[in-house]
């Protein structure tokens, strides 16, 4: 018997019960299209955080106060900043951008909008946090210097409050103030659990004077020279700060915090790597589940067909062609229950998934697709061998 006519009794034999081989291709089908769906939600995840990590700028620390250490005072205060730009203690920064930070609700013509992040900067903000302007122009120093109120809003909010209206030159009120929009951001990515584009940036001095008052910062945003020089930027600023703040060469801990966006990205590309990893270990066990039903629908199958297996050894079958068809038929099984789980797959990555977009990597595709015929052959082989071991005279009995 040709290896043809034995993939032809092959499918004759799965098409003999419609709806038992299409159950078990479904199980199959739901392993394989589960390990690339969750494979591909977690990369998605992860290159959504990279990239909001990326647009911050890979030469950018961020400073932030912990509220611990040893001085009297922990806050971070503007004073701080402008010590932070000296070009004698710290010649390798670019730029220095005190940052507060306030949700604040955004009203235009009897419309309300509530902005998760209102935030007052300087103009360099604009630059290093890698945020420019779409329409319109940025603030600049003078504006900051005269408080004036003037405000760059984001994608979002020029959506909400503004539809269909160019919203250049209109006037919001913020806490009880009027506000001149001069310029819309340009749309960022979004991971899908805040939207980034829900902001509003202003001259700091406007909104310390009307939202924030005149306290500690959020935030300082250190923008080094240029990217081989954040770890100098990073000594340089807490050389700094440890002046300023009282606290001793060794303590044990500081009431700031430095966040390096190189050092930050690093550690989420592994956090990310784990996360992607366990996410397709989970789903690896739907695969093995369909395994195992495999073997179950195929012991039921041998069982069935005893007789015929039986007269087939009596013309004279071999041992290795018995073998043969009931192995393609369970490899048979999984393959194509595979081919349809990666097109679901296909088609279902086209869809956000609970906010992130998923991201495919062919070699999940090929590793879930090898898997489940390997699963075939192997769960496959138990009945296979039980069918070939069948002596013909006890076939032919079997009732």
């Amino acid at each position: 018997m040709t290896f043809y006519e034995v993939v032809r009794f092959a499918l004759r034999g799965l098409s003999a019960n419609k709806l038992r081989t299409a159950l078990t291709m479904l199980g199959i089908l739901i392993g394989v299209a589960s390990v690339i769906l969750l494979v591909a939600v977690g990369n998605g995840s992860a290159k959504a955080v990279s990239d909001r990590i990326e647009a911050l700028g890979t030469n950018t620390i961020t400073v932030m106060s912990t509220g611990r250490g040893g001085s009297s005072s922990t806050a971070l205060t503007k004073d701080m900043a402008d010590a932070l730009a000296d070009p004698v203690l710290a010649p390798d920064v670019k730029s220095v951008s005190p940052v507060v930070s306030s949700s604040a609700t955004v009203t235009y013509e009897g419309s309300d909008h509530d902005v998760n992040s209102f935030t007052g900067t300087t103009p360099a903000w604009f630059t290093a946090s890698n945020t420019p302007v779409g329409e319109g122009a940025a603030f600049t120093a003078d504006d900051e210097a005269q408080a004036r109120r003037v405000v760059v809003i984001g994608q979002t909010v020029a959506e909400e409050l503004f539809p269909g209206v160019d919203p250049i030159d209109k006037q919001v009120t913020v806490g009880g103030a009027l506000f001149t929009v001069i310029g819309v951001l340009e749309e960022k990515s979004s991971t899908g659990i805040q939207d980034s584009n829900d902001t509003a940036v202003a001259p700091l001095s406007a909104v310390r004077q009307v939202l924030t008052g005149y306290g500690s910062l959020n935030s300082i945003l250190v923008e080094a020279a240029s990217s081989d020089k954040v770890d100098a930027v990073q000594s340089e600023v807490s050389t700094i700060l440890n002046q300023k703040l009282s606290v001793s060469d060794n303590a044990t801990s500081t009431p700031y915090r430095i966040q390096n966006a190189s050092q930050l990205l690093e550690t989420q590309s592994e956090t990310a790597d784990t996360f992607t990893t366990l996410l397709g270990a989970v789903a690896a066990i739907s695969l093995l589940v369909g395994g195992i039903g495999i073997t179950n629908i195929m012991l039921v199958t041998v069982t069935e067909r005893t007789r015929e297996i039986g007269i087939r050894k009596a013309l004279g079958a071999p041992r290795r062609t018995i073998l043969t068809q009931f192995l393609i038929e369970a490899t048979l099984l999984s393959v194509i229950g595979g081919a349809l789980g990666v097109a679901a797959a296909l088609i279902g990555s086209h869809f956000t998934i609970v906010g992130v977009k998923p991201v495919i990597v062919p070699s999940s595709v090929g590793l879930a697709l090898g898997v489940s015929i390997a699963i075939g052959l192997f769960f496959g082989g138990l009945p296979a061998s039980r069918a070939a071991r069948l002596r013909p005279i006890d076939a032919l009995r079997y009732e």
